[in-house]
């Protein structure tokens, strides 16, 4: 499978039981380049969508990675689990759930909401002392992680379930990167007294990119043949940075990693895109004008 342009941003929607990296090893094969990277993993039980970089478009992946993300989940109340998701080992015994009343669970979500501190999950991918928490924890290490601040701008109920003694919330999540959905199950559980857990969970959303956009990759031996439209990094860094024209001359001195002064008002970071709309270099804009190149493509990797 070709990939077109070859130096782009690709949409993937993440297939269950695939880590990211299979996704990127995946893609790697496909595209033909192991240079391919991703801008935020997903856990294995987990669908949706990653952003992957192909070429010079790994190179753009860092101001990706702290957009904002929504996701949707499934919530189970009645027992919380070791890894606060439907494949760690139950926690406590099972506590029947039913007889929570919605004003209950209101009164339990809000706190959830808005700027919070949060203590990640203990089989999270945070490093600790150089390793993985997800691998300190599997090798029966005792694993305490900070707590830090996040930001949850939308937690909302979609609809309730009962199953047994359990109660399955279907939840939609706004959230700042960095943010664990299985901790909200988590501590949502504990704040009502019934333990909780994940059953499901999907990203739908990182910062303007869409799950709708997104390939299903095929699996290995399928789907090797045809090309597949990909993001160009001018039409990608538009999406996410303020854009700065720049006129051939100044495209030229970009190139070389100079500092050439630029007509925009702006001030800040920016992607500067040349006539062509093509993506020239990442660039602080100085207070008098002058463009500092932060990030330069080469000119035959400018799509």
């Amino acid at each position: 499978m070709a990939i077109s342009p070859p130096h782009a941003l690709l949409l993937v929607d993440k297939a269950p039981g695939w880590t990211s990296h299979d996704a990127v090893g995946r893609t790697r094969r496909l595209a033909g380049t192991r240079r391919v990277g991703h801008a935020g993993t997903l856990d294995p039980m987990a669908t949706g969508l990653l952003v992957l970089g192909i070429g010079q478009g790994t190179r753009l992946l860092t101001y990706l990675v702290g957009l904002p993300k929504t996701y949707t989940a499934t919530v189970r109340l009645g027992q919380g689990t070791s890894t606060d998701d439907a494949e760690g080992e139950p926690l406590g015994s099972v506590v029947d759930a039913t007889g929570i009343a919605d004003a209950d669970l209101e009164a339990a979500l809000a706190p959830l909401r808005g700027e919070i501190t949060q203590v990640p999950s203990s089989v999270s991918a945070i490093k600790v002392d150089g390793r993985r928490a997800y691998a300190r924890a599997r090798a029966g290490e005792d694993v305490q992680l900070a707590a830090r601040p996040v930001t949850v701008f939308r937690l909302e109920v979609l609809s309730r379930r009962d199953e047994g003694p359990f109660v399955d919330l279907e939840i939609v999540m706004d959230c700042s990167s960095g943010t664990y959905v299985r901790a909200i199950a988590r501590d949502l559980g504990a704040s009502l007294g019934t333990g909780g857990h994940l059953t499901a969970l999907r990203r739908t959303r990182v910062g303007p990119f869409r799950i709708e956009d997104a390939l299903v990759l095929p699996p290995r031996g399928e789907g090797d043949d045809g090309t597949t439209p990909a993001i160009g990094l001018g039409a990608g860094a538009a999406q996410v940075l303020p854009v700065v024209q720049v006129d051939a001359p100044a495209a030229v001195e970009l190139g070389f990693g100079r500092r050439p002064a630029v007509a925009t008002a702006h001030r800040g970071l920016a992607a500067a895109l040349d006539p062509q709309n093509r993506l020239v270099a990442v660039v602080e804009v100085e207070d008098d004008g002058i463009a500092r190149p932060r990030l330069v493509i080469p000119e035959d990797a400018r799509t």
